[in-house]
């Protein structure tokens, strides 16, 4: 595997709409430093729900941009997503809590998912498309920085899979608002989900 984008972003409004977002992405085509904040220079608008330890970056595979220019009919080019990192002949569905990204020294370690909103449907254009990833369980993966470093496009990519009880990264998504088991919960719970995921399933259920 390899490096095959580092996107940043400026704040930009979208159409109509009164608030900046960092969503438009650009891939660059020199080396980017990534600290324990992320990309430097990459824009965060909203740091309620975007950004932070857990969320520092924002990957995605380039097999699944593929799936989704299939999907869409049209192409769908690195930083269309608002990603930060476009890792060559990875498959978004085979990332779980806990795998780490080895580039160069920078090492990552996926956290949780990226959970589909308004933002990124407007920024497509389709105001049904943050439905679209959900159905389609192929979501974006936010990263801690586990040491920060230098990277370029081009650079190599191990993909080193936790060693612990695999939560695929889409199996978070897909358990959003379901009613889960007390096994089930401590099984997400015990892999390293970052900490704005974790009330999700620490609550129960409400019994009817």
């Amino acid at each position: 595997m390899k490096l095959l984008a580092a996107c940043l972003g400026r704040p930009e409004k979208l159409p109509g709409k009164s608030f900046k977002t960092g969503i438009f992405k650009t891939p660059v085509n020199s080396a980017v430093m990534i600290d324990t904040h992320g990309l430097v220079g990459d824009a965060v608008c909203n740091a309620k729900h975007h950004g932070g330890p857990d969320q520092a970056i924002l990957l995605e595979g380039s097999r699944t941009l593929d799936w989704w220019s299939t999907e869409l009919g049209r192409d769908i080019t690195p930083g269309m997503l608002g990603e930060n990192l476009v890792i060559e002949g990875l498959d978004n569905r085979d990332v779980a809590v806990g795998d780490r990204f080895h580039i160069g020294e920078l090492i990552l370690e996926a956290s949780c998912a990226r959970s589909p909103c308004a933002t990124l449907s407007a920024r497509m254009g389709d105001p049904g498309f943050a439905k679209a990833c959900i159905r389609a369980a192929r979501p974006g993966i936010y990263c801690r920085v586990i040491r920060p470093g230098m990277v370029s496009p081009g650079d190599t990519v191990r993909h080193e899979l936790f060693d612990g009880d695999r939560v695929l990264i889409w199996e978070m998504l897909a358990a959003v608002g379901k009613p889960l088991t007390d096994a089930q919960r401590a099984r997400f719970l015990a892999a390293p989900i970052g900490i704005r995921w974790r009330p999700t399933f620490e609550k129960k259920a409400a019994r009817g």
